[in-house]
C-alpha cells in the first residue's frame, strides 16, 4: 500500500490557467489602468486624438472615448469590463465616456495603494459604495435647476459638448440647429416631457462645408422620383403615405392560368390594367399630389399619376415612412379604398435635389413636425466625427431636459465632490474612512487631466482650483484656453447632471466588481492561445 504511487487529480482541462489572491487583483487592476491611461490623453477640449488602424489598413482619427475602445481588440477580461463602462455611458447619456473610464482607472489605482496597506478588499468595496452613494447625493444637491424654455442654456450645453471635437469651427451654427431640432420634437403629455431621440434623423453627406449643415423641418428621403415626367418641386404639398405595393398583387400560392384564345389573354390584361387604373384613380381623387410608397409602383400607375401632376417616391424605408407620418401629419395606409381627408398630410415644400452625387427628396416646412432631419455636410474625413459630436450634443440636451438639472464643467463638479467627500470621510469611523478618502481623491484626476492635456502646470493650477472651492465657489473650474480658474457656470461651460451621476455609478460599480475578484480561472484556449489568460499589459500587447 505504501509503495503505490498517488495519482494527481485534475479538475480542469489541460492548458487551463489560474491566478489567485493578490496576483489576480494586481493583474486585473493593471489591465484596467492601462485602458484608462489609453484614453486619458483625449479628455477635454485640448485632448489629443488617437489614430486607429484596423486589419485592412483603414484609418480612424478620433478623440471619442467609446469609439477608441470599441476599435481596440481588447482581450483581457478586466480590461473588457472597463470598455463596458464606456458603452453604458454612451447608451445612457451619449457623452462623458472618457470621464467615466478615467475615473474608474483612478479608483482602481488608489485601491491598489490600500491593498498594499493590507486593507481588505471587502472594506474597500464597502467604503467605495458609501462614497459613491454620497457623491451622487452631493452632485444632485449642488446641480442647478433649469428652465425648460431656456434655449440659451441648451445652446451652451451643445457648445460644451462639441468643444474640442471636429465640429468646433462651426459649433455656433450647429448648436443653434441642434437646439431647434430638440425643441421641435419635444412634446408635453400629462405634465411630462417626452423626447424621442429617434425622431431626430441625422443624414450625413460628404462634400461642402460643415457650416452648410442645416435643419430640415421635415424629412430627407434618400430616394428620387419614380418617373422623370413627375414634378420635381411641389409647394403646399398634400402628402399620401402608403405601405402596400401599388401593383397587382401576386397570389399567395403557386397558381397557373391557362389561356387558350387571344381574347382570353386580352381580357386578362384588361382586367389587370383596370385594377391598376382603379388604384391610380383613387390616388388622384384623394387630392394628394405627393405619394410616398414603402413598396413598388407599377409602370401604369406611375404613368397615370404623373399625368395628373403627382410626385411619387417608391421603396421608402419604414423608418422614413414613420418620420414622414410624424412630420406631415399623414396616416400610413395599408389599403387604398376610401382615402379620407384626415389621411392626407401637409408639407410646405417637396423638392428633389442632388446631394453628393445622389438624387434625394426633401420634405420641408411641415406645419408642426414631430420628426426632423439634420443634414450634416463636411469633407470626407470630417463628416463622421461631426456626426459624433452632434449626436453627443443632442443626447446631452435631452438628458438635461429629462433630469431638469445641469452642472458647470471644466472639472468644477469633481473638485467640489472631492472637497465634500473628504469632509464626509471625517464623519466615519473604521477603516472604510480610508476608502472614502481615496474615493474623494480620485475625483481630482478629472481637473488634473484637463490641466495636463492643456499643457499647463498641474501643481499651480490644482492649488488655485482647490483654493477657489475652499472659498465657496462651487463652479470654479479650469479655462483650458487661457489657463485661468473661472466660474464655469458664468462662462457658459455647462454639462448635464446625468453625465456625472452615470459616470460615478458606472465607475464605482466596475471598480467594486474588479476588487471583489480574487480568483481568475481561464479554461482551455482563448482565440488560439494556450492557457486562456492573455499575456501582460506592457505596451498594450495583452489588449490588442
Amino acid at each position: 500500500m505504501n509503495n503505490q504511487t498517488i495519482q494527481p487529480i485534475f479538475i480542469m482541462p489541460e492548458g487551463s490557467q489560474r491566478t489567485t489572491g493578490r496576483d489576480a487583483q494586481h493583474s486585473n487592476i493593471t489591465a484596467a489602468k492601462a485602458v484608462a491611461e489609453t484614453v486619458r490623453t483625449t479628455l477635454g477640449p485640448k485632448g489629443m486624438d488617437k489614430m486607429l488602424v484596423d486589419s485592412l489598413g483603414d484609418i480612424v482619427i478620433t478623440n471619442d472615448g467609446v469609439t477608441i475602445l470599441q476599435q481596440m481588440e481588447i482581450e483581457h477580461p478586466a480590461a473588457k469590463m472597463i470598455v463596458e463602462i464606456a458603452k453604458t455611458q454612451e447608451e445612457e447619456v451619449g457623452d462623458g465616456t472618457t470621464t467615466a473610464v478615467v475615473l474608474a482607472g483612478d479608483l482602481l489605482k488608489r485601491s491598489e495603494t490600500l491593498l498594499e496597506q493590507n486593507v481588505h478588499p471587502s472594506v474597500i468595496t464597502k467604503g467605495f459604495t458609501l462614497a459613491a452613494k454620497k457623491a451622487i447625493e452631493i452632485i444632485k444637491e449642488i446641480a442647478e435647476p433649469i428652465d425648460l424654455k431656456d434655449k440659451g442654456l441648451f445652446k451652451k450645453i451643445a457648445l460644451t459638448a462639441m468643444t474640442g471635437k471636429s465640429a468646433e469651427n462651426a459649433r455656433e451654427n450647429l448648436a443653434n440647429i441642434i437646439v431647434d431640432a430638440v425643441m421641435q420634437v419635444m412634446e408635453e403629455k400629462e405634465d411630462k416631457i417626452i423626447i424621442n431621440r429617434n425622431n431626430i434623423k441625422l443624414e450625413k453627406k460628404a462634400g461642402g462645408e460643415i457650416e452648410d449643415s442645416e435643419l430640415i423641418k421635415g424629412v430627407l428621403v434618400d430616394k428620387e422620383r419614380v418617373n422623370a415626367s413627375m414634378p420635381s418641386v411641389l409647394k403646399d404639398a398634400k402628402v399620401l403615405l402608403i405601405d402596400r405595393a401599388l401593383e397587382v398583387k401576386d397570389t399567395e400560392t403557386d397558381t397557373k392560368i391557362s389561356v387558350s384564345t387571344t381574347s382570353q389573354m386580352e381580357q386578362f390584361l384588361e382586367r389587370e390594367e383596370k385594377i391598376l387604373r382603379d388604384i391610380a384613380d383613387k390616388i388622384i381623387k384623394s387630392g394628394a399630389n405627393a405619394v410616398f410608397c414603402q413598396k413598388g409602383i407599377d409602370d401604369i400607375v406611375q404613368f397615370l399619376i404623373a399625368k395628373a401632376g403627382i410626385l411619387a417616391v417608391r421603396r421608402v424605408k419604414k423608418s422614413d415612412m414613420d418620420h414622414l407620418a410624424l412630420a406631415t401629419g399623414a396616416r400610413v395606409l395599408s389599403e387604398i379604398k376610401e382615402i379620407a381627408k384626415e389621411d392626407i398630410g401637409f408639407a410646405g415644400l417637396i423638392e428633389e435635389k442632388r446631394i453628393a452625387g445622389e438624387e434625394m427628396t426633401f420634405v420641408r416646412d411641415c406645419k408642426n413636425p414631430k420628426a426632423v432631419t439634420l443634414l450634416i455636410k463636411g469633407s470626407t474625413e470630417h463628416v463622421i466625427e461631426v456626426e459624433r459630436a452632434m449626436t453627443d450634443a443632442i443626447k446631452d440636451i435631452i438628458v438635461t431636459i429629462e433630469m431638469k438639472k445641469a452642472c458647470g464643467g471644466g472639472g468644477a463638479p469633481e473638485m467640489e465632490l472631492s472637497k465634500r467627500l473628504h469632509a464626509y470621510a471625517g464623519t466615519l469611523s473604521g477603516r472604510e474612512q480610508l476608502a472614502v478618502s481615496e474615493f474623494a481623491k480620485s475625483f481630482e484626476i478629472i481637473p488634473r487631466t484637463l490641466v495636463e492635456n492643456a499643457g499647463l502646470d498641474p501643481i499651480t493650477m490644482m492649488a488655485e482650483i482647490k483654493s477657489a472651492h475652499e472659498k465657496g465657489d462651487k463652479w470654479a473650474g479650469i479655462d483650458v484656453f487661457d489657463g485661468k480658474i473661472k466660474n464655469m457656470w458664468k462662462e457658459g461651460v455647462i454639462e448635464p447632471l446625468k453625465i456625472k451621476t452615470q459616470a460615478i455609478s458606472s465607475a464605482s460599480e466596475t471598480a467594486i466588481m474588479i476588487l471583489r475578484i480574487d480568483d481568475v480561472i481561464a479554461s482551455g484556449k482563448i482565440k488560439g492561445r494556450e492557457g486562456g489568460m492573455p499575456s501582460g499589459m506592457g505596451g498594450m500587447e495583452g489588449m490588442m
